[in-house]
């Protein structure tokens, strides 16, 4: 067995050798995490690079780096996109949900699936469905579904129907009330805490510029105190006209009426910028 093959951990028995002291070696990384393909494939490749693999590894080290920091660098630059309420492949504006967000002009789509409910995967022939925890439609088309942390079917594109994601009302109300917890929101007007649930509370979009911008309020008091101080300007109206509506301004939001659902990326963004500009 070569040094290299030590080194990853690539033996065929189950066990190691003892160490003088009595001790096991520590199972490497590599063999704990690589699937037993992976490892045979993986000890072929050191094998044909054996002689030269101090050398070859740190090459091809640097240029996985450099393939990381590049896509790194473009999934920063999606976020961006989505952030600002703009589609990361066509540039269109995206409606964005609080488990979704959908490019009505290309194909672009983002979607939260169900941790504690399921999927179902129903099929043309009218047989009963494929049930999973989760699933993946991979680029032919066919679906994988997984049931802890296994695949348990492959379906194929031609026998696939439909894709039911099953969320129960329990883990919707659950997950509304962590990310409002998250939040924090604070009032516009006097920076304290804005509670949606309470009696009061306001989401006002405006445009003081030329983008449009979102806002809330934790009473009926501070919404007004905002408008008679920051009167939005006569051709907009923004305070009475309704948004989708209106074209008079670069637009980051679609519709003010799906309340504070939208503000969710939105606000995490401010308060994480809040967060490094004033560390702990």
């Amino acid at each position: 067995m070569s040094k290299l093959s030590e080194m990853f951990g690539l033996h065929h028995d189950k066990h190691h050798e003892s160490d003088d002291d009595g001790t096991e070696e520590a199972v490497s990384l590599e063999k704990t995490v690589l699937p037993e393909h992976q490892r045979d494939m993986l000890e072929r490749d050191i094998r044909v690079l054996d002689d030269n693999y101090g050398m070859r590894e740190k090459k091809v080290q640097k240029e996985a780096e450099k393939q990381v920091q590049e896509a790194a660098e473009d999934s920063l630059k999606n976020l961006h996109m989505i952030q600002m309420g703009r589609c990361p492949v066509c540039s269109a504006h995206l409606r964005q949900h609080l488990f979704a967000t959908v490019c009505e002009t290309c194909d672009f789509h983002a979607y939260e699936m169900p941790r504690r409910g399921s999927v179902r995967v129903h099929l043309r022939d009218g047989t009963p469905p494929v049930e999973g925890q989760t699933c993946y439609v991979i680029r032919s088309g066919d679906v994988l579904v997984m049931r802890d942390d296994v695949i348990r079917a492959k379906v194929p594109s031609d026998a696939l129907s439909w894709i039911e994601y099953v969320w129960t009302d329990e883990e919707i109300d659950q997950r509304y009330k962590q990310l409002i917890e998250r939040l924090k929101l604070i009032c516009g007007w006097c920076n304290n805490p804005a509670d949606p649930d309470k009696d009061g509370f306001h989401l006002a979009q405006a445009a003081f510029g030329a983008s449009q911008e979102r806002y809330v309020f934790c009473c009926d008091e501070c919404y007004e105190a905002f408008r008679r101080m920051y009167p939005a300007r006569v051709h907009r109206n923004c305070y009475e006209r309704n948004c989708a509506e209106c074209n008079d301004c670069i637009k980051r939001y679609d519709d003010e009426n799906d309340g504070v659902r939208l503000v969710a990326k939105d606000f995490l963004r401010v308060k994480r910028q809040a967060n490094a500009n004033h560390p702990a």
